[in-house]
């Protein structure tokens, strides 16, 4: 992960969140009153967010200290801690939203993964993301997605050659599509092409696509086709695949399977906060998934 883009992020996330100040907080307690956060996992899953964490909170209150206790890619179960936070309270209680949101996502994103990567036990396939992420999130969901197991697709327009479906019926098909791409971006790109019938599929071959995609086809489909993939050429699967439907892909022979709903939509997993507040010396529990 790109820690000076992560930064720039969290200061964009928290001018959006905190705006001229933190009505609440400010108006409660002053600048030097001290207290912490014990963060609970609720929920079995995978952690993700170290970085976070640490470089979250510091941003807001340079006198933070975050003291993690799992790592990134732990298994967590209900009621394991997976920090002490402490610092003023005005900066944990303006830090304390935005950085649950992108921890939750992100581990919810690490665990689905992790549970489609388990799919694939004893095949070849191999599980990776899509663009299909949250606009200024990508960075973050796609590390979520490699934290978990998997593998990341291309990370944007920019660095690879993928010949949809609209691209290939703007150039006038698959072979004038790839002939073209191939040379204006050279021999050290890939392009991979999308396909949808037996006869594409050899219109790709023919062409010389580095990658085919079989995009919304059915394992028994895949199988019957892959034989006239020469070796060396890469294979993917995409496309209406459920999370819960993985293995059938997997068992069909195909070397990678990617999938938009890791990041599109995934449910974020449940995590809460236990703050501690010095001055009265109480606890008070919050259980911010779902809470505004």
């Amino acid at each position: 992960m790109n820690e000076i883009q992560l930064e720039s992020m969290l200061k964009r996330f928290f001018i959006e969140d905190i705006g001229d100040g933190d009505l609440s907080g400010e108006a409660l307690f002053s600048q030097k009153e001290k207290g912490s956060f014990t963060l609970l996992a609720k929920e079995n899953g995978i952690f993700c967010g170290e970085l976070i964490l640490q470089r979250g909170f510091a941003l807001i209150d340079p006198s933070a200290s975050v003291d993690i206790a799992v790592n990134d890619g732990d298994v967590v179960t209900p009621g394991m801690v997976i920090a002490e936070v402490s610092g003023t309270m005005q900066g944990l209680l303006k830090g304390e939203r935005v950085i649950l949101n992108l921890i939750q996502r992100m581990s919810g994103i690490a665990t689905a993964t992790a549970k489609a990567v388990e799919q694939t036990a004893g095949t070849r396939a191999k599980i990776c993301d899509t663009r299909k992420t949250t606009p200024g999130l990508r960075m973050l969901e796609k590390y979520a997605v490699k934290v978990g197991g998997g593998y990341n697709h291309r990370r944007g327009l920019y660095d690879a050659v993928m010949l949809k479906d609209n691209h290939i019926a703007f150039a006038g098909g698959i072979k004038q599509a790839v002939e073209k791409a191939r040379a204006a971006v050279g021999h050290t790109v890939k392009v991979e092409v999308e396909i949808e019938t037996k006869q594409q599929l050899i219109e790709a071959v023919e062409a010389g696509a580095d990658i085919i995609m079989f995009d919304n086809r059915t394992p028994e489909e895949i199988r019957e086709w892959l034989p006239l993939v020469p070796a060396g050429v890469a294979t993917e699967a995409s496309g209406g695949i459920a999370l819960d439907g993985i293995q059938p892909f997997a068992e069909s022979g195909i070397e990678w399977i990617s999938l938009g709903a890791l990041t599109h939509s995934i449910r974020a997993l449940d995590i809460s906060a236990k703050v501690i507040t010095n001055s009265v010396k109480e606890v008070v529990h919050h259980v911010y998934h779902g809470n505004a």
